[in-house]
């Protein structure tokens, strides 16, 4: 199928973000991409339009909401005011198309536990080795094999020696701790997601939501703020969620030494982080 985007949506920048680990680039303009138990090929034909090697019904029920289409992301860059914060507005305009994916909040658990230390084709190598460990195995359109990303009973039955075999190293003690606390119900990620899957026009707008879900993270043995951070905003799509690690950190010392204005951007302070973070990589 075919759909005509008439917001940001840029392939190339969203997979470069730094947000997701199961995507893959087959050709120029194509990705495979895996979330969960799904698995797609999307085309960008340019001009706002994109092939999808799914059904409607699919794409309805999935995917639509998996790039965050129902949002407005046109409309949340342009309440940046290019005067009173210059850089801020720059880094917009060139990063513009990175969209915040709704993905799904226990795969995202994991695969920030697993980020901590580690670059990201090494990220996406563990993600994988844990997937063909204990994910099932399933077949794409194409006809070719793919693992979904595996449930939290299925991660904390593996033993130490077969979580080692992910290259998970020292995270191996938090990968599993994590798995049983989700599996045995000591944290609910999806009652920790909240009014993500309302409309943006009804989303709430209130701290209390995503301050609520970093403090059960960071309950988690083994999870920093930063790793709660990235899981609110990519796994739970609490878009005012800020992380900040050593790129952020030099953005706000450098760009913003009077301090952020937190209050001015939200409730979309983690899509502004997006484009400053993409953007200072670039230019590095």
């Amino acid at each position: 199928m075919v759909i005509h985007v008439t917001d940001d949506l840029d392939l190339d920048r969203i997979a470069e973000s730094g947000q997701c680990f199961r995507w893959q680039k087959t050709e120029e303009n194509t990705y495979r991409i895996i979330a969960g138990c799904y698995c797609l090929y999307i085309s960008s034909l340019g001009g706002g339009r994109f092939e999808l090697d799914c059904s409607e019904e699919e794409y309805g029920c999935f995917w639509c909401d998996y790039f965050d289409l129902r949002e407005n992301y046109r409309e949340i860059r342009a309440r940046i005011d290019p005067v009173s914060d210059p850089f801020l507005w720059q880094a917009a305009e060139h990063e513009k198309g990175i969209r915040i994916l709704r993905q799904e909040p226990w795969e995202m658990l994991i695969s920030f536990i697993i980020s901590q230390n580690k670059n990201i084709p090494a990220i996406r190598r563990s993600v994988e080795l844990l997937a063909e460990t204990c994910g099932e195995k399933r077949t794409d359109c194409r006809g070719e094999a793919y693992y979904a990303f595996p449930g939290p009973k299925a991660v904390a039955s593996l033993s130490e020696e077969e979580l080692k075999g992910c290259r998970l190293g020292y995270r191996c003690k938090y990968v599993h701790a994590a798995a049983e606390a989700v599996a045995g119900g000591e944290i609910d990620l999806e009652e920790l997601a909240g009014e993500r899957d309302r409309l943006s026009g009804e989303r709430s707008r209130l701290s209390g939501e995503e301050d609520r879900a970093i403090g059960a993270l960071t309950g988690l043995f083994g999870v920093g703020v930063k790793v709660a951070n990235c899981v609110s905003l990519f796994g739970l799509h609490h878009v005012d969620a800020f992380p900040i690690d050593v790129w952020v950190k030099r953005i706000l010392e450098t760009e913003y030494p009077d301090g952020y204005p937190y209050e001015r951007y939200s409730p979309y302070n983690g899509i502004y982080q997006q484009y400053m973070f993409a953007w200072y990589r670039h230019k590095e």
